[in-house]
């Protein structure tokens, strides 16, 4: 593994880690306090860029975005059975 992907992956690491707490007290509390169009932009935008990683072969960037756009999916299934 080179330098450049041990970076990238470390980097992928955290950025999915800092998801976790929020959609771990959201599926607890079954209530999601973030903003509605914030989460559908999010997890368009990250899908969206999960489909562009795949396309360029990109292994991390597209587990980082799967797994982001994944984890805000969570988060606006619960937001919409809120309502």
């Amino acid at each position: 593994m080179e330098w450049g992907q041990i970076i990238g992956l470390l980097g992928m690491i955290l950025l999915v880690s800092s998801w976790v707490p929020q959609t771990v007290e959201t599926v607890r509390k079954r209530h999601c306090p973030l903003n509605l169009e914030f989460i559908i932009i999010y997890v368009v935008a990250a899908s969206l860029l999960t489909v562009y990683s795949y396309i360029i072969g990109d292994w991390i960037f597209f587990t980082l975005n799967f797994l982001s756009a994944f984890q805000s999916a969570i988060n606006l299934v619960v937001k919409l059975m809120e309502k």
